[in-house]
C-alpha cells in the first residue's frame, strides 16, 4: 500500500478513535515522553541556551528516532502500517479531551459555580484562575480552545501528512517540550529558548491552516479573515495570533486583553475589537468550530499528501 494511503486510512482511524475514546486513561505516550524529558532536564539543566538546545535535541531527536524505527519495522505489512499510524494519531491528537474540558468549565459557569470552574481551568490552560471572574474564565476557555485546536489537532495532522508517524510523534514532542520549558519564567528563560523557537517553527503551518479553516467553517468567514489580517500580528505569539484572531472573527467575539499567569499580569492586544464580549454559550460554539476544523484539517492533509505523491509519481514516469 502506498504511503499516502497508509496515512489517509491510519489518520482517519486515529481521529475517529479520539472522537470515540478521547485520550488514553492510563499509560499515555505523551505523559511517558514528559517523564523522560523531565529526567533529561534533571541531568542537563543549566541556566544557558546551549544546554537547553541540547535538551531539545536529545528529547525530540530521541522521540523521532524511535518513531522512525517503529515505522520502518512495520513497512512490509500494510495492516500493521495503518495500525501504527492510527495509534500514533490517536495518541498525539487531543480534540475530544479538549472539548470535554472546555464543556465541563462551561457547564460549571452555566450553573454559576465559579469555584468549580476555577478548579478545572488549570486542566485547560495556564491562566491564574483566582484572578478571573466568570466572563474572564469564559474568554480564557475560548482562547485556549482556539490555540489548542492548532496545537493538539491540526499541527499534528499537517506534520503527519508531511512525514508520517515520525512527523506525528515529532510534532507532539516539540509541542510538549515547549509546554514544559518554553515559557518565560526565570528558570527557563534561557534553558527553554530553543524549545520555544522550535515550537514556533513547527507550529507555523498548522496555525495558518487552522486560521484558514476556522474562517471556512465559522459563521462569519469575512469577519474571521478581517480579524486575522488586522489583529494577528499584534499577538506576542506568531502562531497563536492568527488562530485566536480567526476564531474571534468567526465567532463574532472579542478576545485578548488583560490576563494573568502565575501572578504575572500581561496586557495583550484585543483581537476582533468590533466583536462582543465572550459569553458562556460561546464555549460550546468554540468547541463545535474546533471539531469542524479538525475534520477539515484531516481532509486537507490527506488531499495534500495524495497530491504530492501523485505529482512525484508523474514526474518519475514522464
Amino acid at each position: 500500500m502506498r504511503a499516502d494511503r497508509v496515512f489517509a486510512y491510519g489518520a482517519a482511524a486515529g481521529l475517529l478513535g479520539d472522537l470515540l475514546l478521547g485520550d488514553p486513561r492510563r499509560g499515555h505516550p505523551v505523559s511517558a515522553f514528559g517523564r523522560a524529558a523531565g529526567a533529561v532536564e534533571r541531568v542537563l539543566w543549566r541556566d544557558h541556551r546551549g544546554w537547553g538546545a541540547l535538551h531539545t535535541a536529545v528529547c525530540v531527536g530521541g522521540a523521532v528516532s524511535l518513531a522512525a524505527v517503529a515505522d520502518r519495522s512495520v513497512r512490509t505489512s500494510r495492516i500493521a502500517s495503518v495500525a501504527l499510524t492510527a495509534a500514533a494519531t490517536w495518541s498525539v491528537v487531543g480534540g475530544t479531551s479538549l472539548g470535554r474540558e472546555a464543556r465541563a468549565i462551561g457547564g460549571a459557569l452555566a450553573a454559576e459555580d465559579i469555584k468549580v470552574a476555577r478548579e478545572r481551568l488549570p486542566h485547560l490552560c495556564g491562566r491564574d484562575p483566582q484572578a478571573l471572574d466568570a466572563d474572564g474564565i469564559a474568554r480564557a476557555v475560548v482562547e485556549s480552545v482556539a490555540e489548542n485546536t492548532s496545537d493538539a489537532v491540526v499541527g499534528a495532522l499537517v506534520w503527519g501528512a508531511a512525514a508520517g508517524v515520525p512527523g506525528l510523534i515529532g510534532f507532539r514532542a516539540v509541542n510538549t517540550l515547549d509546554a514544559m520549558v518554553g515559557h518565560r519564567s526565570v528558570k527557563y528563560r534561557r534553558y527553554g529558548w530553543a524549545s520555544a523557537r522550535l515550537d514556533d517553527v513547527v507550529g507555523w503551518p498548522g496555525a495558518r491552516l487552522t486560521a484558514v479553516l476556522a474562517a471556512v467553517a465559522g459563521s462569519d468567514p469575512r469577519g474571521a479573515v478581517r480579524a486575522w489580517r488586522a489583529d494577528a500580528v499584534k499577538h506576542p505569539s506568531p502562531n497563536a495570533g492568527p488562530v485566536e484572531a480567526s476564531f474571534a472573527g468567526a465567532l463574532g467575539v472579542r478576545l485578548g486583553g488583560t490576563l494573568s499567569y502565575a501572578g504575572r499580569v500581561e496586557h495583550r492586544p484585543v483581537l476582533n475589537g468590533g466583536g462582543r464580549a465572550v459569553e458562556v454559550a460561546d464555549i460550546e460554539r468554540a468547541v463545535r468550530l474546533s471539531r469542524r476544523v479538525g475534520w477539515l484539517a484531516l481532509g486537507v492533509s490527506v488531499a495534500g499528501r495524495l497530491l504530492v505523491n501523485g505529482l512525484r509519481t508523474k514526474g518519475r514516469t514522464s
